[in-house]
């Protein structure tokens, strides 16, 4: 079934987007990556020269795919929320950028252009792209990618606005759909790039699933109260030992299929509103049901209308 949120309805129209709980996936573009390609400027040089051997991108292959679902898919399993890093392909002729971890995937453009049709299919629907790493890339690059951007969304960008002010009923109004945030200095030249602060994500970088949601707690707790949106990336992460133990069996099978149901009962646990939980990623979003949990949760905020009237 497609999760379209259409139950956000009048009731959800006036709160908060800051306040409100949203579903996001973790390099949200690697259900494909080319192993033809030469490995991408996000990896060291060691693991360049050692991708000579045709074996070992079959083998990064396996560790830099971190979804199944093409954008289409996850918009439709409920995915709002897209982690975006890009990169040139260098010694390419023209500024072309491609997403990328570890190998290079589809070009930008066509990712967005797939966005773009469930937006128009879906006018109610709203979705925060966040452009979060660079590589290879000069400020022709960029200014490449911002007309990209700009040329398939259009209109339904959403200039830069007090994050406090940004409802859906907000977004209905001006018929916006897309909240573009932009790591890098020339969001400044931009009205519709919201700058990356606007979107901190903290990252735990372990491989231990206690140690995540402990760290997953300790950032809500310093999540500031006004001005920013909040990503709790549900995510570990595997050392290069990780790696080398399970070479063959990959990410999936290595640390998510394991850990995913206890990350789930903490998904269960967490309530959204000004200090809670906003936008929760994840790794292979579609194992576990985290869009019909996420989704549940916002009915707290419902709850909490009612006894406060």
């Amino acid at each position: 079934a497609t999760w379209v949120y259409v139950f956000w309805g009048s009731q959800f129209s006036k709160i908060k987007y800051s306040w409100l709980l949203f579903l996001g996936s973790h390099d949200s573009f690697s259900y494909w990556v080319d192993e033809k390609s030469p490995v991408g400027p996000d990896q060291a040089t060691a693991i360049k020269r050692l991708a000579r051997i045709s074996l070992v991108k079959k083998i990064m292959k396996k560790w830099s795919v971190t979804q199944n679902l093409t954008f289409k898919e996850q918009l439709e399993g409920g995915i709002r929320y897209f982690d975006l890093r890009v990169s040139s392909k260098p010694g390419e002729i023209g500024q072309e950028i491609y997403f990328i971890h570890g190998l290079f995937g589809i070009k930008v453009r066509d990712g967005l252009k797939e966005i773009n049709t469930f937006l128009e299919q879906h006018p109610k629907e709203v979705v925060f792209l966040d452009f979060n790493h660079f590589y290879a890339m000069d400020d022709s690059h960029h200014y490449f990618l911002i007309n990209r951007i700009r040329s398939v969304f259009g209109s339904k960008l959403c200039s830069v606005e007090c994050v406090e002010y940004v409802t859906l009923q907000y977004m209905w109004e001006k018929k916006h759909q897309v909240l573009i945030f932009y790591h890098y200095p020339l969001y400044q030249e931009y009205s519709f790039l919201w700058p990356g602060n606007k979107m901190p994500a903290p990252w735990a970088n372990t491989t231990n699933v206690h140690k995540l949601l402990q760290f997953l707690e300790t950032t809500l707790e310093e999540r500031s109260r006004y001005g920013t949106f909040h990503v709790s990336q549900a995510i570990l992460t595997p050392r290069v030992k990780t790696i080398a133990r399970h070479l063959i069996r990959g990410l999936k099978n290595t640390l998510v299929h394991r850990n995913l149901p206890m990350i789930l009962n903490w998904v269960k646990a967490q309530k959204p509103g000004v200090m809670g939980v906003n936008i929760i990623t994840s790794d292979f979003v579609e194992l576990v049901d985290f869009a019909a949990t996420v989704i549940a949760l916002n009915d707290l905020l419902l709850e909490e209308d009612e006894s406060a009237i």
